[in-house]
């Protein structure tokens, strides 16, 4: 199964990182290796996380304050958007 961003979650992903890099840089180095390492989960296991507000969709929660959206298809695993849980889906 192949990985796939889609380029509004690579916005969401390098937008939080320069957010959280203004007052401790290594913890957004710390938070984006966390993103990777959610995304290579689903390749395993696509369907471990509950299904999201929109139909089709799912959340991986990385973080108590990051949600990745993600879809399932028969040959990739596709990131929607990187959220923080506080803001609405669908954006």
């Amino acid at each position: 199964m192949k990985l796939k961003w889609r380029a509004a979650a690579l916005r969401d992903r390098e937008r939080i990182m320069d957010v959280i890099a203004l007052e401790n840089p290594q913890a957004a180095l710390d938070l984006d290796a966390l993103f990777e390492k959610k995304a290579d989960t689903l390749i395993e296991q696509p369907k471990l996380f509950k299904s999201g507000r929109i139909k089709g969709t799912r959340g991986a929660v990385v973080h108590p304050n990051y949600v990745l959206v993600y879809q399932v298809s028969d040959k990739a695993v596709t990131i929607l958007r990187v959220l923080h849980t506080s803001q609405a889906w669908p954006i």
